[in-house]
């Protein structure tokens, strides 16, 4: 059965890029101009699966996806680490000189900031999605007006590559997820790493604690991020990746910590795309 992933962006953005490397499989697409569109259409079951930009090694973490995977129950069911290579395009035949304009996706543009002072002739410009702007550039020929996307744009739309690499720092890994409404995807032995959600009551060494019975479980705690509680004001919302080697041990730190947090949540469990 053929299945359909929604991705944030379009053909050629570093989601289509991810969709391709990941699924072995035939699939459709449907193309999501924000990452709001991309739960609706899980939710709507429009896609059976989603693929989700959740942190990149230069620019951080994407907070506000954290909180749409939480507010829409979706499950984490795998990810998968991507090198971003960022590339300056345009219409065959210009020249850097040439070009006024840039626009991409501000998270691409702040990538290549360095690259960008340079030019200061050059206006930067922020857009929904690092492919939408090579798509448009083809189709109404538009002259002085660059897209900072990825190689397989250049080809897709058929841009002259200005410059490759232009990237800050070189080694630039985005993390990406699989996203779904449920989690039935793996046996119990091939899962070795979850992501979880929690909330801690305000106690003095309570965070501590928490982090001290991960390591006695053997969990090795891979990321935190905190979010803020916007109904009470200074309180957090903590959201936890461990890798174990044995699912048993997940299992049995995951029952002390249901008892020794609030608002306990699982968010997936899943295979490690590091190893």
């Amino acid at each position: 059965m053929e299945i359909k992933i929604a991705i944030q962006g379009i053909k050629g953005s570093f989601h289509h890029q991810v969709a391709q490397e990941y699924f072995q499989q035939e699939h459709d697409l449907d193309e999501c101009m924000s990452f709001d569109d991309l739960v609706k259409s899980l939710v709507k079951n429009q896609a059976q699966k989603g693929v989700m930009a959740l942190e990149n090694s230069i620019a951080g973490s994407i907070v506000p996806n954290y909180a749409l995977i939480d507010n829409n129950n979706l499950q984490i069911i795998g990810e998968h680490y991507l090198d971003i290579h960022m590339n300056l395009m345009a219409l065959r035949g210009q020249r850097i000189e040439e070009i006024k304009e840039v626009h991409s996706h501000p998270i691409a543009l702040l990538q290549c900031a360095v690259f960008f002072s340079q030019y200061p002739h050059i206006k930067l410009v922020e857009s929904g999605d690092t492919a939408e702007t090579a798509r448009r550039i083809q189709e109404e020929k538009l002259k002085g007006i660059g897209a900072v996307a990825a190689p397989i744009a250049a080809k897709l739309y058929d841009l002259d590559i200005l410059a490759a690499g232009i990237h800050t720092v070189q080694s630039n890994k985005t993390r990406f997820v699989i996203v779904k409404t449920e989690n039935k995807e793996l046996p119990k032995e091939e899962i070795n790493k979850a992501s979880i959600k929690f909330e801690l009551d305000d106690t003095p060494g309570s965070l501590a604690t928490i982090l001290n019975v991960m390591n006695n479980s053997k969990l090795n705690l891979t990321k935190i991020q905190s979010m803020p509680i916007i109904e009470t004001p200074f309180q957090y919302s903590f959201f936890v990746d461990v890798v174990f080697e044995k699912y048993k041990h997940y299992e049995k730190a995951k029952k002390i910590l249901e008892l020794m947090t609030t608002h306990f949540k699982v968010l997936g469990e899943y295979k490690n795309g590091r190893l």
